[in-house]
């Protein structure tokens, strides 16, 4: 019997002594794994190559598991109707993720948390395509993964080989196996996958969760519904017992960049997509959080909601992409059916010259500020991985997106600085914020309302208020102060992750409170707040954090 710690995946191969002429396509496998409580799981297998299959599964619950196979095939007796037992024991590592278990949706549709009910507080960066041999394994993907968990990320957002900004069969989404799928999408490479394996198992092992995208949205038309189908479950059999997210696919409406039937193709893409996202919630036994990467705003195409576990945005890549930011967010907040709100694709840092790293503050903030589950940040040179001595270069629409080598995006400060305000917020049970706009009263231009310059402002009554000030207005007062709170107040800077000590917070008898004047004092000039973008904070006396 085998021993297998909780949430840990085990893996065991099956080989088949017969001669089939396309194995991928005329057998399938699936393993039903029953616990003593006689609960079954139906755990689909993947193909190894030659005459092997593997079989992937983690239990979330001790005891004694017997297995069974299960083969399309049922006189193939190597591969049906096989059985053993496993046992589960209590996990010993120090892994989160597997301490924790993997995730879920929250009971109140708001934010994602893991099976023990810990929440999970989504800081993806966006890694489209990491597993192409542009980005080397080991010690190039180790180094950008140790980066990212220093940093305090905890998501990482990449294609499943089959890639944006490119045709198919391009040799830029090459890894050292070959692609993923036969040029006329007969079989999948098995040596892709294999390789992809070790470097998506790195992120787990290093706490991060995958979010695994099976393809940009216009390889539905060239695979069809079929085979995308195949591509699904190959992913679903070898990662579903992971802690991962499935997105269905990148911008799943937007035709190829270069289709000359593209209103039918993306009518045919909304549909498809629609049926894939139901197969994968049918197939993965393990019912990980699905969603989908948008073209178009998902909550206006009918039906789509019913599908997904959780709303994932895509608001632009300028500066001014604040307004659309904002706007996005507020309204998929408010929609029904509800469901956690995460910006999946905006403002990559240092796209088309713009969106350094203030721009990425002002993001993060008011996404979070606004109701969302989480946040995605992006590097313009990470999604293409651009290598120093050979960009990316163009995409299929003709236009270069920059040549800034991944190594020196790594190095962007608005990571580090998306790190601090992520571990600023988990100080706080930042998962029960409610958005306040009424806790201030402040005066903002007309030229900053229109560009959405404006504090944002959250948090939980009694306890805690966040407010952001993308500029320090030295003329506005916070409201409502309740009468039976005593706050303390100090300044975070979100540059830094420095805090300016202001002490017991005196509201008036209107409940309204003035950052009073800050001086030199004993603190010295060096920590006077500059004008610069600022968080302030109200906390409960007494209240850790």
């Amino acid at each position: 019997m085998l021993y297998v710690q909780k949430n840990v995946p085990i893996e065991f191969s099956l080989t088949t002594g017969r001669k089939y002429k396309d194995i991928f396509n005329e057998v399938d496998v699936d393993v039903i794994f029953m616990s003593s409580d006689k609960k079954e799981t139906k755990v689909p297998a993947f193909w190894k190559g030659e005459n092997e299959f593997g079989v992937r599964f983690a239990a979330s619950y001790e005891g004694i598991y017997k297995w069974q196979t299960v083969c399309s095939d049922a006189t193939d007796t190597d591969l049906h109707n096989q059985k053993g037992e496993i046992k589960i024991i209590p996990y010993q590592g120090q892994n989160p993720l597997y301490t924790h278990g993997r995730l879920r949706i929250s009971q109140n549709k708001r934010y994602l948390e893991h099976s023990d009910g810990t929440p999970f507080f989504w800081l993806a960066d966006t890694w489209w395509m990491g597993f192409c041999k542009r980005l080397q394994w080991p010690m190039e993907f180790k180094e950008l993964t140790q980066d990212r968990v220093q940093k305090g990320f905890s998501v990482i957002q990449i294609v499943a080989g089959l890639y944006p900004d490119m045709d198919w069969f391009d040799e830029r989404g090459e890894n050292e196996a070959g692609y993923p799928w036969t040029k006329d999408f007969s079989t999948i490479n098995p040596g892709y996958f294999a390789l992809a394996d070790l470097k998506l198992f790195h992120l787990v092992h290093s706490g991060l969760i995958p979010c695994i995208v099976g393809c940009w949205g216009y390889f539905l038309p060239w695979m069809g519904i079929e085979k995308m189908k195949k591509h699904w479950r190959n992913l679903i059999a070898r990662y579903g017992a992971l802690p991962v997210v499935w997105c269905a696919a990148g911008e799943y409406d937007m035709p190829y960049y270069l289709s000359k039937t593209g209103e039918k193709d993306r009518d045919f893409q909304r549909k498809g997509w629609q049926e894939i996202s139901r197969y994968i919630r049918e197939t993965d036994p393990y019912h990980n959080p699905v969603t989908v990467h948008p073209g178009s705003y998902t909550r206006e195409v009918e039906d789509f909601s019913e599908v997904l576990d959780f709303d994932m945005l895509q608001t632009g890549h300028s500066d001014d992409s604040i307004k659309n930011t904002v706007y996005r967010v507020r309204q998929s907040y408010n929609a029904e059916p509800k469901m956690p709100v995460i910006d999946g694709e905006t403002v990559y840092e240092g796209i088309g010259g713009q969106c350094r790293e203030q721009i990425q503050r002002l993001t993060f903030w008011s996404c979070m500020l606004n109701g969302a589950a989480g946040h995605t940040y992006g590097a313009n040179g990470i999604w293409q991985i651009n290598r120093k001595e050979k960009p990316f270069g163009s995409s299929s629409h003709g236009m270069s997106w920059g040549n800034t080598s991944w190594e020196e995006a790594e190095q962007l400060p608005g990571s580090k600085q998306l790190g601090f305000a992520k571990k600023l917020l988990e100080r706080y049970d930042w998962h029960l914020f409610q958005t306040r706009p009424d806790w201030i009263e402040v005066e903002v231009s007309e030229e900053n309302k229109l560009k959405y310059y404006y504090p944002y402002v959250a948090g939980i009554p009694g306890k805690v208020r966040i407010i952001y000030l993308p500029l320090f207005y030295n003329t506005f007062k916070i409201k409502g102060i309740e009468k039976d709170t005593a706050y303390n107040a100090f300044l975070f800077n979100p540059v830094t992750g420095e805090e300016i000590h202001i002490g017991p917070v005196k509201p008036g008898a209107d409940g309204k409170w003035e950052l009073p004047l800050l001086t030199e004092g004993g603190s010295g000039w060096a920590r006077l707040p500059i004008y610069q973008d600022w968080v302030l904070v109200l906390k409960k006396k007494q209240m850790r954090d």
